[in-house]
């Protein structure tokens, strides 16, 4: 395996004159902050960092990877929990640099290049009165979210990220530089609307951009546990109250500085002040002992939950799918385990365990053998966020959102059997496993056995194995 200085050298002459850097352990500063994550326990010293400006400086470094067989990971946002973009020895294909968003107004579509982060995306877009779907925090990469699915405060109104993205530049394993769409490279389309990452660098994303009026109704309330109930009661009214230009995320943690346990609820409607404070009256008359809604500009709307996502500390992100109505005294048990544990530990209170509201008939309304992407049901997505800073609670962290969401879960009734998740979805969000040894079917469902046939194809000797293991079919020789 090459992967001596001498052979990043190499590296460093192919791509001199390129604008690309190349940064080693002995070049200080600059390489430290290259391998910097969101979360503290993803950071990696990688052998080698390729901060690429252009999809040539990306083809370039692939071409040297194959040659050298060296292992490497692809870094957008940097945002990931799982460690899928960071690695301990080998190379870091930086695209950080590529942060370029550009919006065509007449046609309204929004190109974002793979290094972009919903921030870049959200304030571009809005110079032109447009937006489309993205995260709801608005320091994630644009590539990691969209790549896995994307669900935003516009779900409601225009489905996922995925159902918006129009087309992808990337870069096969092989150095080749593409364009999958709808009409080029279908099949490559349909499969990285969901397993992109299994299957080449996208260095550009163009999305379907929609006409957004400003400002909109958005902000957290803040209760004590004893509104629990109340709160709970109104998300079960919510799932047939909701015209599709709302959303509600709701759920608990004990924040700094008190630590002392809350419920929190961030409130979204796409439209004038009158009409949000009409739909979420009931749940701000319940009495909160804050309240942050305000009218916001929508290019501000996915940075209200940032400071809730610092970049201090260990992350881990879990993920599964509730579904309403939800019985008080369940959500009051879960959150008796939640407390219970996170006061078992120090630091812990910046942990949150969220049931994410955000209305699903624009996802359902498309097949999920239309793309990859499977976690199309009728169901919400619930979601842990662990943040610690003990290195030594990894595992036992771990196990604990995993027994805690699978306990939440259970109201989902999402089936096990291949058969039903073709119609109802596989109930995990791809972008919330973010275990190594998460199976293929377990996030792609039916849908599996098409993405090996498609891995054999476009990857056929793995490179691109970090993540999911989605492998490709292996040849049947027949004698």
């Amino acid at each position: 395996m090459g992967s001596t200085p001498d052979v990043y050298t190499t590296l460093k002459e192919q791509l001199k004159g390129s604008g690309a850097e190349v940064l080693m352990p002995d070049d200080g500063e600059k390489y430290e902050q290259s391998i910097k994550r969101w979360s503290e326990h993803c950071e990696k010293r990688a052998a080698c960092v390729v901060k690429a400006t252009s999809p040539a400086d990306v083809s370039t470094t692939l071409s040297f990877i194959r040659a050298h067989k060296i292992p490497f990971v692809v870094r957008g946002g940097g945002h990931s929990t799982s460690g899928s973009a960071s690695i301990e020895g080998g190379l870091v294909i930086d695209l950080s640099l590529m942060r370029r968003v550009s919006v065509d107004p007449e046609k309204r579509t929004v190109r974002a290049e793979g290094g972009a982060i919903w921030e870049d995306v959200d304030v571009e877009a809005a110079k032109f009165g447009l937006a489309t779907v993205g995260g709801t925090v608005n320091h994630t990469g644009v590539g990691g979210l969209t790549l896995g699915g994307g669900y935003g405060y516009l779900t409601g109104k225009y489905g996922l990220t995925i159902d918006n993205l129009l087309s992808v530049d990337m870069v096969l394993a092989s150095g080749e530089q593409v364009t999958a769409s709808e009409t080029e490279n279908a099949d490559l389309f349909w499969a990285v609307r969901g397993a992109g990452q299994n299957f080449g660098v996208v260095t550009a994303f163009t999305f379907r951009g929609y006409p957004q009026a400003n400002p909109v109704y958005a902000g957290t309330l803040i209760f004590l546990p004893d509104k629990l109930p109340q709160i709970v009661e109104f998300a079960n009214k919510f799932h047939d109250k909701n015209d599709g230009n709302q959303a509600l995320l709701w759920g608990f943690s004990c924040p700094p500085p008190d630590n002392a346990p809350v419920v929190l609820a961030q409130c979204f409607h796409n439209g004038t002040e009158d009409e949000g404070a009409a739909f979420f009256k009931e749940l701000v008359d319940a009495g909160p002992v804050a309240n942050m809604i305000a009218m916001v500009p929508y290019e501000k709307l996915n940075s209200l939950l940032n400071p809730a996502a610092g970049f201090d500390g260990r992350k881990m992100f879990g993920g599964g799918a509730f579904k309403l109505p939800l019985n008080p005294a369940f959500v009051q048990a879960l959150h008796a385990d939640f407390l219970d544990f996170v006061n078992a530990h120090e630091r812990m209170g910046e942990s949150l365990l969220l049931f994410e509201t955000i209305p699903y008939a624009k996802v359902v309304g498309v097949p999920n053998e239309k793309m990859a992407f499977s976690n199309r049901g009728n169901y919400y997505n619930v979601a842990t966020c662990f943040k610690w800073f003990d290195a030594k609670l990894d595992d036992e962290i771990r196990a604990f959102s995993r027994s805690l969401l699978k306990k939440a879960s259970q109201t989902a009734g999402v089936a096990q059997d291949e058969a039903v998740r073709a119609v109802e979805g596989v109930g995990q969000y791809g972008n919330y496993a973010t275990d190594a040894d998460v199976p293929a079917s377990e996030i792609y469902g039916s849908n599996a056995k098409r993405l090996e046939e498609l891995k054999h194809k476009y990857d056929p000797d793995n490179l691109f194995n970090r993540g999911t293991r989605l492998v490709p079919r292996q040849l049947v020789v027949v004698n």
